[in-house]
């Protein structure tokens, strides 16, 4: 089964996770400092909150689609880079309190998505990766115009 997710970074994780909780009738799978992740069966979705600053608007973190397997993180990956999409893939990352494969792109508005699947539970959050923060940072040309090519960046 694959669903879809959405990441909100929060200003106030406590009262957003009264709220959708209430909202979808369901508890958190996972709770953790600064974080907490709902596994909705109807609708078939991720919810995941990040606690952000207190008092800030709540704002979309990040968006996904978790799968089962690292071969459909795989195949994304490759059908994505075959329709000329720059994705940056990352194995064995721990994010979100969970060993993950993923694979990120970004849409025509710098939106960051994922194609990712768990394959265990973490005691670490991890870190935050690069593909957060700009499109694929390692498809960009740096000053001198050539275009990096770390482990994982695969370009069109």
């Amino acid at each position: 089964m694959s669903r879809v997710q959405l990441a909100l970074r929060v200003g106030d994780l406590r009262a957003s996770i009264d709220f959708y909780t209430k909202l979808f009738g369901v508890e958190p799978a996972k709770l953790r400092d600064g974080y907490a992740n709902f596994a909705i069966t109807e609708p078939p979705l991720k919810l995941v909150l990040l606690a952000g600053e207190p008092g800030q608007a709540t704002v979309m973190d990040h968006l996904g689609v978790e799968v089962e397997t690292t071969d459909q993180v795989d195949a994304a990956a490759q059908r994505l880079t075959g329709q000329g999409v720059d994705t940056l893939v990352e194995n064995g990352t721990t994010c979100c309190y969970a060993l993950q494969d993923k694979v990120w792109v970004h849409g025509p508005g710098q939106e960051p998505w994922e194609v990712y699947t768990v394959k265990g539970d973490s005691a670490s959050y991890g870190s935050d990766s690069a593909a957060l923060a700009s499109p694929a940072a390692c498809c960009q040309p740096d000053a001198s115009g050539e275009t990096a090519q770390p482990e994982g960046c695969r370009t069109r």
